[in-house]
């Protein structure tokens, strides 16, 4: 059977209906691995956040179509919507946390590294201190979540401790981040197969298309419409790579009526052709 979407999950392999409020669950990576052959293949979370901790052994990740292979003890932290795959060795320890999206919530600070890392994601080997207190956190978590429910407050602090302690290095890039910004992006993920107009985005954030122009360019050094034509050609390439989809069927699938003009927009936003990065093509 053909497959047309990138398969999305709240813990792999399951439906993730109704789960994402408070939710919060953690188990090893042997767990679910090793019924997959060590594997996880491409999908992403739409409502959750992941963290993957690898005590020892080795582990490669794929994050949107690109790997890297990292030995324990390491920590992977993944947003909401990113593409990821993991493949482990057989005698590989560590943990998979899976939290609701309203986790992020804990870190409403832009300044925050944890913030920072749920945004932007996380792959980095772990010093030896964080590597320690982060596997007894994990230990704790997983021994608390045996008698209490996903949503239990225990459980979200355990989790919200853990996550800070393989967070607290993640390196700033630029300038502290601008509030306005992470709503646009907030807008921009909601609405960009819609293909709005400048002038929706403006007027949504209170201010007027000449200022938030100067923003994303004094912050991101390009324009708002950029933003959101990145995040089509994001988008794209994830469904060229991960589905089975044709060109044309993607072009739908984003909002573009003509294919052809949606083959140029991916063309000037990649530099390559849907047919270069189709799954199985060339």
């Amino acid at each position: 059977m053909a497959q047309t979407s990138i398969p999305s999950y709240a813990l792999y392999g399951e439906a993730q209906g109704g789960l994402s409020a408070g939710f919060a669950h953690i188990e090893t990576i042997a767990a679910r691995s090793s019924l997959h052959d060590w594997e996880i293949r491409p999908h992403r979370h739409a409502d959750f956040v992941q963290l993957l901790l690898v005590h020892s052994g080795q582990a490669w990740i794929t994050f949107d179509g690109a790997e890297q292979a990292l030995a324990g003890p390491l920590a992977v932290m993944v947003p909401a919507g990113v593409v990821h795959g993991f493949r482990f060795a057989a005698d590989v320890v560590g943990h998979v946390v899976t939290l609701g999206a309203d986790f992020t919530g804990r870190a409403p600070a832009p300044a925050d590294p944890l913030h920072r890392a749920l945004a932007q994601g996380q792959a980095a080997p772990l010093p030896p201190e964080a590597a320690r207190r982060a596997a007894w956190l994990a230990a704790e978590m997983l021994a608390a979540q045996a008698d209490r429910s996903a949503g239990d407050p225990l459980l979200l602090s355990l989790a919200e401790t853990l996550a800070r302690c393989v967070a607290q290095d993640a390196p700033a890039s630029g300038p502290a981040p601008d509030t306005r910004l992470d709503r646009f992006r907030q807008l921009v993920e909601i609405h960009y197969r819609s293909h709005r107009d400048l002038a929706f985005y403006a007027a949504a954030l209170g201010t007027t298309p000449r200022t938030l122009s100067r923003l994303t360019a004094a912050r991101l050094g390009c324009s708002p419409m950029d933003v959101v034509h990145r995040r089509l050609a994001r988008e794209a390439h994830r469904l060229l790579r991960y589905t089975n989809a044709t060109a044309a069927q993607v072009a739908g699938e984003l909002g573009f009526e003509d294919p052809s003009y949606f083959s140029r927009f991916y063309l000037r936003l990649t530099g390559r052709r849907p047919a270069q990065d189709r799954a199985g093509g060339a």
